[in-house]
């Protein structure tokens, strides 16, 4: 891989050398080539093992590492572990994005990346086991994150790269069809290595670097060593990454309603196996299985949303409306456990939780894409920007569930903000002009 060279302007296939194109993309020359039937369920496969590792990582092992070093600061140990991996990776996926749209190697833009990201992550996971305080885990942890992040990146920038507007609802789909699997499948492997986090965090740091191998090996992107790229300038690269909502309302929109819908819905997972503890009192190792029977039933009612939204939403033409019934549906599940703080509610809640999530990720990706201010040419970095809107509530969700906790006493304050978020988000969809 050369070095890339970064830069505000956008790039474009060399009139000399690079070969002709006939497939476009939203009437414009593709750099990459048009989607095939193959990339859908690899979209999809790659969606799984990325988000089995986050959920598995996020919601059991990481959890489970900071209680036994010491089950009375546990809340605030896991706060600091977030927080300062959060203030690292703030920018890791727009950098890495703006980086990948202006990459000239033999594999693609992307593809180089997702190795990258992948490799570091599989590396530092296999010793952060290893680690017994607060200080070593806090920096593996940053370190897998970015690196997780360089490779969530590129791999979101697909969707925009390869279809068309008309097919993305689809391609979104599959993409939340395997996240929501992922986080399942994650949770429930993870329960299993509870007794013993270095032997889960191997796994699902090599499963992770197998399937990026297989995925960019069996979905070759075009050779991007003839495009032609902008004089790099440090300048004109970090002036790219501030987009002025004025001109482009729509895209600050959509960056606030994924951010407050986000940190609604995770700042409830982030901190299930702490609420299975503390409010529904059961035993650690005993959280750790049912953690993984919340995540099983919510995952079936999260496939058919997802599949019936995606695909319809594309026949309609529309994605709000989706949204709209999806935060009524989440409210709804996210008052469960206030009216039964139980077990039952807990799972009352993943089920309901689990429709509203998918129409939510059937439809998103989708409608972000629809609101890039560069049109695709600069995919990689402004899908980036949009998913910094994903990992600030992701990484925040621990320490705000902290302090709601600390401050207001109680886990009933999660559910009640968490309700409160993902209306907001719903609200701040309404101005957006350019998608119905």
């Amino acid at each position: 891989m050369s070095n890339p060279a970064p830069s505000s302007g956008v790039t474009q296939p060399s009139k000399a050398t690079s070969a002709p194109d006939s497939s476009l993309i939203d009437d414009q020359p593709s750099i990459s080539p048009p989607a095939t039937k193959a990339i859908l369920p690899w979209m999809a496969i790659a969606s799984v093992f990325l988000f089995a590792t986050y959920s598995a990582l996020t919601g059991i092992l990481l959890p489970v590492q900071v209680a036994l070093i010491s089950e009375a600061d546990k809340i605030t140990n896991l706060a600091i572990v977030t927080t300062v991996s959060f203030i690292f990776t703030l920018f890791a996926q727009p950098i890495v994005g703006a980086f990948s749209d202006r990459t000239r190697s033999r594999l693609g833009r992307r593809a180089p990346w997702m190795l990258i990201g992948s490799s570091i992550a599989a590396i530092a996971l296999l010793g952060l086991g290893g680690m017994k305080n607060v200080l070593w885990i806090t920096v593996f942890w940053v370190i897998i994150q970015v690196a997780l992040n360089a490779f969530q990146g590129p791999l979101s920038a697909i969707v925009p790269d390869r279809f068309p507007r008309s097919k993305r609802g689809a391609a979104s789909a599959m993409v939340g069809m395997g996240m929501m699997i992922g986080a399942a499948v994650g949770v429930v492997a993870a329960g299993q290595f509870a007794s013993n986090v270095g032997i889960g965090y191997t796994v699902f740091g090599v499963g992770v670097l197998v399937v990026t191998v297989l995925f960019v090996l069996f979905n070759r992107d075009k050779s991007s060593v003839s495009l032609v790229v902008e004089p790099f300038s440090w300048k004109q690269f970090a002036s790219g990454f501030w987009i002025k909502p004025k001109e482009n309302p729509d895209f600050a929109w959509a960056f606030a309603a994924r951010f407050f819908f986000i940190l609604g819905y995770f700042v409830i997972s982030a901190y299930n196996l702490y609420i299975l503890t503390d409010y529904i009192h059961l035993t650690l190792a005993d959280a750790a299985v049912k953690a993984g029977l919340l995540a099983i039933v919510g995952m079936v009612p999260t496939i058919v949303s997802i599949v019936l939204a995606g695909f319809w939403s594309d026949k309609l033409g529309r994605r709000k409306v989706f949204i709209y019934a999806a935060t009524v549906i989440m409210v709804i599940g996210l008052a469960m456990p206030l009216l039964m703080p139980s077990l039952t509610g807990m799972l009352v809640m993943s089920a309901i939780n689990g429709f509203g999530f998918g129409l939510y990720m059937a439809c998103d990706t989708a409608l972000m894409t629809e609101v890039l201010p560069g049109g695709g040419a600069a995919a990689g970095k402004d899908l980036g920007i949009l998913n910094v809107a994903t990992n600030i509530p992701q990484a925040l969700s621990p320490a705000v569930a902290g302090l709601l906790i600390g401050v207001l006493g109680g886990y009933q304050a999660l559910f009640i903000f968490g309700m409160i978020s993902v209306v907001i988000a719903a609200l701040v969809l309404i101005p957006i002009k350019s998608v119905r």
